[in-house]
């Protein structure tokens, strides 16, 4: 069968699944259809025309540089194709957003064959911004040989015309809200992890928006068949709109069903979304919003009641009292005044929503998304510099806030290192806009497809000189081998390795597949205090330097540009005081940080949307990382990490040893990114020792939003983060925010499934595993298991590291299932035996992508994941619950098939080392 009647085949069986024809990417089936274009008689002529015309994806696909060479042909007079016209070709190559297009436009203008052609082409090329290089160098060469319509091209884009002369935004945006739900939305609703293997395939991967509800997808089609005229905002209600993840697939979704398409040459590619929350939108969901265009809205349409007094009421349970300030139910017509910037309800402003619609981010929607304003300064400045000029202010100023006599924080100082295009010399405080270059990144495997399908997008083909290293893990598929994990993986670590990125995958099999966690790899590669990361996961979160979890777009970006673009956060100091019990380990103190900030502000959480400086002080890398990455559940925008500088020396020997042991396996590259991690982190430990440059401090005199200090004397027990799944106020189910103690729970509550695992764990915590299972046995003659406890390791580094210290043979002892990479899991498991399963390194449960605990479930997990249906769906009889904790406290749940008492819990960990935390007793400021 040719590969064009598979195809046809292929739309065939899409058409049984409500689906239209796949987009095309590849170059032979654009090839066969180009000939069948060619033969007039050809059967299948029309459908090809069609496909070559409105269904062939733009880029560096290898499809768009075949369709950019055949009209190259066509516009050159050398094939006809009568129903495409030069004219018509151009416009075609005007929608193809970069790579093979640009260089077709490019010959087009130098090489002069028809001048009326070269300035037709040149009129196109005034209009694009995805420009590289190798581009703009053939551009300023023919200028410099004295070519005007180069010139002309150049001083065009020097006034970023590609930009003015853009449609202005509507000052008027009609819109008409749907309730997505109440409480927190996680971006679970809006693409579920489940789905991960089809968010490539972007209108397969649109029926999954509501998690599958037909009902609430009807819904939508419903409002926008009643409002025509207006945009369908999708709103969380009592919650915050995206928490969780990034999930550029979510918005994208959101997008696809309610936004405005990009193109109507290039399908299911929608932009200009709207959403909102009556607490806003979660901080790097919103970012995401931004790289489409879309707006974000804050409602603050529920706010908490006041007394006389301005006191806060609470109700009988202790709860702020809530009172509606204006409605938003389902069906309601708002209107955005984007000239204003307030929101609208029959005539009277009730929001103003000037954070919506900030200078930059009306850049954003007027341009259909940040990359056009990213590339376009770029492709300003390079022009400005070929012609001699200045640049001429065509976008909004960057904004900077400069105080004299303040001191910076950390994430200040950072963002002053590594900031690009500020004035010289000035000092910028929180609340600054800036470009800043990134040094590492990182690309995980269900967002990494998407990443490299931006990639294409934005003619992108290799990794920006910028960044010191990036990496694309495996880990969300490491559970199930199956034939979606197949098709997908190795073809995107084939794309990821062939653009510079470190791969866990060896597309030539030269290295040992490796599944380890990202974020895991990420906190170990990244040498630096001072460093800038950005990876594709919420949780991407480090012990050194600041990093900030993003959308598969934005870290294309940074791959692309080793550049990121963002306000420097307002941060809130933490600090701790007091002694920790022997008997309590340090996720207790995480999830104590949560409970008391909580009850310091009076239920505000001011971790959320900023950056936590936590003064941890002697908190090695691996320890600390498991408070930094707790804090994406805080809702902050990113975390830091204050270290005595023996303590950052410490981290980052065990970095260098790690990034080692990745370069004895052969992962490194030809250009020797590893190599050059560890002599960055041997440059850096030289500092450290010497004195030269001490580990990163605040100044004293920073100012911060809040201070909030930790008394772990006050933690007297292990803590839990508990769904509350059966709270009356549906606002107040699944949230991190209800944190309890053990004792809560009476010795009780029956445990279903344990789980350790996840970015939360190390190598420490094996050991507390191992340890218990030997206190078990010599307390009671054995182990017997009343629940499942699925142990998943993050790291195959730490498994070797277990073996080699004989932990390994104790948790071999004790299971009864061990994974095989030799003969890896072909279907997800869906029911579990009352044993111990040691499971391959990755994810595993807390993504839920490919296994869950048995609906109804409850579950008892040191994972980060508590929203419905994550780790658990509910059942007809009883809903699943996702309970967060300690190891110690997993363990023992499923010996004890309950939640144990303090007694208990004491018991198994006698004469354990848990975390030894003592408060730095050193002035971690300068």
């Amino acid at each position: 069968m040719s590969i064009y009647k598979d195809y046809l085949q292929e739309i065939e069986d899409r058409k049984g699944l409500g689906l239209h024809p796949k987009p095309i990417d590849g170059a032979d089936l654009l090839s066969a259809i180009i000939e069948q274009i060619k033969d007039e008689d050809n059967e299948y002529r029309e459908d090809s025309l069609n496909f070559f015309i409105y269904n062939v994806l733009p880029g560096t696909t290898s499809a768009a540089g075949v369709k950019a060479t055949f009209l190259k042909e066509i516009i050159l007079g050398e094939s006809i194709v009568k129903e495409i016209s030069s004219d018509f070709a151009l416009e075609q190559l005007s929608h193809m957003k970069g790579g093979p297009s640009i260089e077709v436009l490019l010959d087009l203008v130098l090489d002069q064959k028809d001048f009326d052609i070269a300035k037709k082409a040149a009129e196109v090329l005034k209009t694009q911004v995805f420009l590289y290089e190798a581009d703009t160098e053939r551009l300023e060469n023919a200028m410099k040989k004295g070519c005007p319509i180069s010139k002309d091209i150049i001083e065009s884009y020097a006034q970023a015309e590609f930009f003015t002369k853009l449609p202005e935004v509507d000052e008027e945006i009609e819109i008409v809200t749907y309730i997505a739900g109440v409480g927190d939305i996680s971006t679970d609703l809006l693409s579920p992890g489940a789905d991960a293997h089809s968010r490539s395939d972007r209108e397969l991967h649109g029926q999954c928006i509501f998690e599958h509800n037909i009902d609430m997808q009807k819904e939508v089609l419903a409002l926008k068949e009643q409002h025509p005229d207006k945009r369908v905002m999708l709103v969380a209600e009592k919650g915050t709109m995206g928490v969780g993840s990034s999930r550029m697939s979510g918005v994208n979704n959101v997008a696809l069903w309610t936004g405005v398409p990009f193109s109507k040459y290039v399908p299911f590619i929608n932009y200009a979304p709207v959403i909102a929350g009556t607490n806003g939108i979660a901080p790097i969901f919103l970012t995401t919003v931004g790289v489409t265009g879309g707006i974000g809205i804050d409602l603050k349409n529920w706010v908490t009641k006041k007394d006389e007094n301005g006191k806060t009421v609470y109700d009988a349970d202790g709860e702020p009292v809530l009172e509606q300030v204006y409605s938003v139910e389902t069906g309601t017509v708002l209107t955005i005044n984007t000239k204003e910037k307030k929101l609208y309800k029959d005539g009277k402003a009730v929001k103003d929503i000037s954070t919506a619609l900030t200078p930059p981010k009306m850049e954003f929607i007027k341009a259909g998304g940040s990359y056009a304003v990213v590339f376009g300064k770029k492709l300003q400045t390079f022009a400005c510099k070929a012609l001699g000029i200045d640049v001429p202010q065509v976008y909004a100023p960057s904004k900077e806030v400069s105080i004299e006599g303040q001191g910076l924080t950390a994430v200040e100082k950072i963002f002053n290192k590594n900031a690009v295009g500020t004035t010289p010399g000035k000092t910028l405080h929180a609340g600054s806009n800036v470009r800043v270059e990134v040094n590492i990144v990182g690309s995980q495997d269900t967002t990494g497809l998407m990443t490299s399908q931006e990639l294409e997008m934005m003619a992108a083909t290799v990794i920006s000189p910028i960044v010191d290293g990036a990496y694309q893990s495996g880990c969300h598929t490491a559970s199930v081998w199956d034939d979606k994990s197949k098709a997908n993986i190795p073809r995107l670590m084939q794309f990821m390795n062939d653009f510079g990125l470190i791969t866990g995958r060896d597309p030539k099999g030269k290295y040992f597949p490796m599944t380890d966690v990202i974020h895991k790899v990420l906190n170990d590669i990244t040498v630096g205090d001072w460093d800038i990361i950005i990876g594709g996961d919420s949780h991407t979160r480090m012990s050194k330097g600041v990093a900030f979890g993003a959308d598969s777009g934005t870290v294309a970006l940074a791959l692309a540009t080793g550049e990121a673009t963002m306000p420097i956060p307002e941060s809130v100091k933490v600090t701790f005081k007091g002694d920790m019990k022997p008997y309590m380990d340090f996720r207790d103190v995480v999830h104590a940080t949560q409970q008391q900030m909580l009850k310091q502000f009076g239920g505000e959480n001011v971790f959320q949307g900023r950056i936590i400086e936590v003064h941890i002080g002697t908190l090695t890398a691996d320890q600390a990382f498991t408070f930094t990455d707790w804090t994406a559940e805080m809702k902050a925008k990113a975390s830091i990490c204050i270290s005595e500088d023996d303590t950052l020396i410490e981290s980052l020997e065990i970095a260098k040893g790690r990034i080692q042991i990745m370069i004895d396996k052969g992962m490194d590259n030809e250009k020797q990114v590893l190599q050059g991690l560890v002599d960055k982190a041997n440059t850096r430990i030289t500092e450290l020792k010497t004195g030269i440059k001490p580990a990163l401090r605040p100044d004293a005199n920073a100012n911060y939003y809040a201070d909030v200090i930790i008394d772990l004397d006050e933690i007297a027990e292990p803590m839990i983060a508990d769904p509350d799944v059966n709270n009356e106020d549906v606002s107040k189910r699944y949230t991190h925010d209800t944190i309890r103690p053990l004792s809560y729970y009476g010795g009780i509550k029956k445990v279903d499934l344990g789980f350790v695992g996840s970015c939360m764990v190390h190598k420490g915590d094996m050991k507390i595993l191992a340890q218990m299972l030997k206190n078990i046995e010599a307390q009671k003659g054995k182990v017997e298991f009343n629940a499942p406890l699925v142990v998943a390791p993050p790291t195959y580094n730490i498994v070797d590291e277990l073996k080699a210290e004989g932990d390994w043979e104790v948790l071999q002892k004790y299971s009864g299932f061990e994974f095989d990479d030799s003969a890896p899991k072909g279907l997800a498991r869906t029911k579990y035996e009352n044993m111990l399963y040691l499971e391959r390194p990755g994810c595993n449960l807390c993504m839920g992508n490919q296994e869950k605990a048995e609906p109804g479930d409850t579950v008892m997990a040191t994972s980060t994941r508590l929203f419905q249906g994550r780790v658990v769906k509910d059942s007809g009889e009883k809903k699943g619950e996702s309970l967060l904790s300690s190891t110690p406290v997993v363990v023992l749940s499923t010996i004890l098939g309950r939640t144990p008492t303090m007694a208990e819990y004491e018991a198994a960990v006698d004469g354990i080392v848990l975390t030894k935390f003592k408060p730095s007793q050193k002035q971690l400021v300068r």
